[in-house]
């Protein structure tokens, strides 16, 4: 995918009116600071287009940056944040929900997990809940620079095994400063998604 132009077109909060959007659209969804914001730039070619926050939780809306006029990476609000109050999580929940049994152009969830640690309840969660939704997510391994490269296949297997992966599912490890893992995530949306050229 050649970047020739990106827009962050619209911002929904919790009252907001869900677009209707003509492009196929790609969303991600991940606990509060595992990485979104940096994994959406690196997939721009990007430094700071999606906002990086010190501040965990601090992504409340759901952003959709417009990619070439042709799809539409989609930042969902992070998950299990302590500080935010039980009322404010309820409705970033119903806002996820929303959008995924309304979007008529969602075409894939790729939800993000920290690869140094055991999945959360969170994690577990959120991944059970998308699939109850019929989307089959596609997992990305955050943070793969915070480990060993011989420690890759054993952490691999600690996210398939903690989440109870459904056979199949894709895992691609991902690191934001070396951006591996970013032409794949791209021939992978390309491939399967959109249809479009190949990842140059």
């Amino acid at each position: 995918m050649i970047i020739k132009n990106v827009n962050l077109e619209t911002v929904c909060g919790i009252t907001s009116v869900l677009p209707d959007n003509a492009h196929p659209e790609i969303a991600f969804s991940g606990k509060s600071n595992v990485g979104k914001s940096s994994l959406i730039n690196a997939l721009m070619n990007r430094k700071s287009y999606a906002r990086i926050s010190a501040t965990p939780g601090k992504t409340q809306t759901i952003n959709y940056y417009n990619i070439n006029d042709e799809l539409y990476l989609v930042d969902l609000p992070g998950y299990g944040y302590a500080k935010v109050s039980e009322k404010e999580k309820i409705k970033w929940g119903q806002l996820v929900e929303r959008y995924l049994h309304s979007s008529r152009q969602l075409k894939a969830v790729f939800l993000l997990i920290d690869i140094r640690h055991e999945p959360s309840a969170n994690d577990k969660m959120m991944y059970d809940w998308i699939v109850g939704q019929g989307y089959e997510p596609i997992i990305i391994a955050t943070k793969l620079d915070k480990i060993k490269r011989s420690q890759l296949e054993k952490h691999i297997k600690m996210l398939r095994t903690g989440l109870k992966l459904l056979p199949g599912t894709k895992v691609i490890p991902f690191s934001s400063m070396t951006k591996q893992g970013r032409d794949e995530i791209w021939e992978l949306v390309e491939t399967e998604y959109i249809g479009g050229q190949e990842v140059e």
